[in-house]
């Protein structure tokens, strides 16, 4: 009878350690790979937004609404790298992301593709069409935000009546009269 309380204590132990190690190898893992998301969907935002800025600048140039600091050849050359870059962050996120965070990188793909276009003059647009392609792609930033919140499980939003619309700080196109103060 002793020895089957010992065996039974034994297995008992051992079933309750290796129950314990592998929920905690099982954690660290988790661990691991959220660890490695939220690298790879902050490196892809911090890419996707310098391409932005980079695109701004090259519009902006060619636009004259800002004095050319480099020559348009040299932002054109900044522009294509940067979209390279931005190509390898987008590839992490296939690889790690999950269903609704792929798409929504897609989705910020094709809007963030429009405006290096229009950058770079492969399409045309007025100064306004200019301003709503950079609003729908920060409007999709924000929606990949959302997406990759959810997959690491973060709690909260950052949309909703707590945080309501923004719109871009721009100044007002040329021509236009701001209202001065009373």
């Amino acid at each position: 009878m002793t020895i089957a309380a010992v065996l039974l204590g034994a297995l008992t132990s051992f079933g309750a350690n290796y129950l314990m190690e592998r929920s905690r190898n099982r954690y660290q893992l988790q661990t691991r790979w959220d660890e490695a998301k939220l690298s790879a969907y902050e490196s892809y935002v911090d890419r996707m937004r310098a391409c932005i800025f980079l695109a701004v600048q090259l519009y902006e140039s060619r636009e004259g609404l800002r004095p050319r600091d480099k020559p348009e050849a040299e932002l054109l050359a900044e522009v294509a790298e940067a979209g390279r870059l931005r190509g390898r962050a987008f590839e992490r996120i296939m690889l790690l992301g999950g269903d609704d965070v792929v798409e929504a990188a897609h989705e910020l793909n094709a809007v963030a593709a429009e405006v290096d276009w229009h950058a770079t003059g492969r399409t045309a647009g007025t100064l306004e069409e200019w301003r709503a392609r950079n609003r729908a792609v920060f409007a999709s930033i924000n929606a990949f935000h959302e997406a990759a919140r959810r997959d690491l499980g973060v709690q909260g939003g950052v949309r909703g009546e707590r945080h309501p619309e923004r719109d871009l700080l721009l100044p007002p196109a040329r021509g236009e009269q701001r209202d001065a103060p009373a």
